[in-house]
């Protein structure tokens, strides 16, 4: 993958941590910023070319948005502002027209990948591949698994990077945490009943739990850790990655995005074998998500 770079959305916190981010990576990435907010996005332009005096690989600069067709990676974090709520989909509607403003400056057959951070993800991936299947779009969802990981340390008094832990499902209330993959330095680890109770409450109570603080922000720096990674992955490897992909059968899921384990340079999906409950949790997830992105339509 080529090493350009577009973040739509880099004067909020999640597209500055993502472009920081890049310009810490060893690849020399070509990163170009774009916001409607253009005072914000300038000042972390003006910042960020500090990072590059002190050494970063990469460079950085201010564009127009139409100036996106010429990346190789389209990063979608622009959003409305975040608010106290319950569930991200309070955000469908006018994060759609947003991510419609920036996909229509691609034309048809543009080659690169849109990166979709923008929530609620999995509706808008969705939505996306129907108005426009000619693009390869791909959801960013990493951060569940993330934090059931740091659950189940905590639960086991065990580092959380030493735990191997996926989260599949909604980017969301119909996330499938999958229990019985759990592995601890490699090796598969069996939670009780009542650790298994605490890591999924943990999850599912995350980002209630987050936006009751009224920051005024989301999770920016794990974000922008694993945006960075994330495209790295779409060069080379078979590594695996929670991404929301359009299903085509896989976990008996069809034409829905959801986030599932992907080779990102092939796009191969892993079909991993579930439980009964597993399962019937991802057929409910992928209604929901139907239905939120049906409404858009």
């Amino acid at each position: 993958m080529s090493s350009r770079i577009a973040i739509v959305g880099a004067g909020g916190g999640v597209g500055s941590s993502v472009a920081y981010n890049l310009l810490l990576a060893p690849e020399p990435y070509a990163i170009t910023l774009v916001d409607g907010r253009s005072g914000m996005a300038v000042s972390h332009e003006m910042d960020l070319q500090q990072v590059v005096a002190a050494g970063a690989s990469g460079s950085v600069a201010i564009v127009e948005r139409g100036a996106v067709v010429e990346a190789d990676v389209v990063v979608v974090s622009a959003a409305t502002p975040l608010t106290v709520n319950r569930s991200r989909e309070v955000y469908l509607h006018n994060n759609a027209a947003i991510v419609r403003s920036v996909v229509d400056a691609l034309p048809d057959g543009w080659p690169g990948v849109v990166l979709m951070v923008t929530n609620p993800v999995d509706a808008l991936v969705t939505w996306l591949a129907r108005e426009r299947p000619d693009l390869r779009v791909l959801g960013y969802t990493a951060n569940d698994g993330l934090r059931l990981r740091t659950a189940i340390g905590q639960l086991l008094g065990v580092p959380s990077a030493s735990v191997d832990a996926w989260v599949i499902g909604e980017h969301g209330d119909h996330c499938v945490p999958l229990l019985d993959r759990v592995r601890v330095d490699g090796e598969p680890v069996t939670l009780s009943a009542a650790q298994r109770a605490a890591a999924v409450d943990f999850v599912r109570s995350w980002y209630v739990r987050h936006v009751a603080l009224d920051s005024g922000r989301s999770s920016t720096w794990t974000t922008g850790h694993g945006v960075t990674r994330m495209i790295a992955a779409l060069g080379a490897g078979d590594e695996l990655w929670p991404a929301s992909v359009m299903l085509a059968g896989e976990y008996g899921v069809r034409d829905v995005a959801l986030s599932v384990p992907v080779a990102l340079a092939s796009g191969a999906i892993a079909d991993w074998s579930l439980s009964d409950a597993e399962a019937a949790g991802m057929r409910a997830a992928a209604d929901a998500i139907r239905a939120g992105a049906d409404a858009i339509d």
